[in-house]
């Protein structure tokens, strides 16, 4: 497909161009992942790993507020902390910890594109274990930059090829790359 034939990224919300945290999170671990998301193929509903993920999410911090959808946000906890909002992503483990630290600077970035400032917490209830993250300037351009190679993936009309990463083991897409 040529450049200009291309959807304009400015319409992306119209176009399915919009970048979600959850494509941040899969694009991290595997671009494939994320694409595959981005054109609703769903993942093995039943994948152990998926379920189990869902179950610690739904039980943990279950004194906090949860699931507040925002825009194309959709944002785990929500609380205040003094004067500041802290928004918290929960994650069944920290294997994939540098994927979910991008995924909650992409929520800090867009809150900020919306004018509110807050900083962010990931959330590990299994090995009870909490990291605060600030986006700073740094991790804003890095954000900026993601979502520049996400939306240009997202606009290839077909996925990456399969690579075989430490990650294929307990991914739900596994089966539909690899069976």
């Amino acid at each position: 497909m040529a450049e200009k034939e291309l959807p304009d990224v400015e319409n992306a919300a119209s176009t399915g161009l919009q970048v979600i945290g959850s494509f941040i999170q899969a694009y991290m671990v595997c671009p494939r992942q994320a694409w595959l998301m981005s054109r609703q193929i769903c993942p093995d509903e039943d994948h152990i790993y998926l379920q189990l993920g869902r179950l610690i999410q739904r039980q943990s911090y279950s004194r906090e507020r949860k699931e507040i959808h925002l825009g194309h946000l959709a944002l785990d906890l929500v609380r205040r902390d003094g004067q500041n909002l802290v928004v918290a992503e929960v994650k069944k483990s920290s294997r994939a910890s540098a994927a979910a630290r991008m995924q909650l600077a992409f929520y800090l970035y867009e809150l900020r594109q919306m004018g509110l400032e807050a900083q962010g917490e990931l959330l590990f209830p299994e090995e009870r274990r909490r990291e605060r993250l600030v986006l700073d300037e740094s991790l804003a351009a890095e954000v900026a930059a993601l979502k520049q190679r996400i939306q240009t993936l997202l606009r290839q009309p077909a996925p990456p090829p399969p690579a075989r990463i430490q990650f294929c083991t307990r991914c739900a897409y596994s089966d539909f790359c690899w069976a």
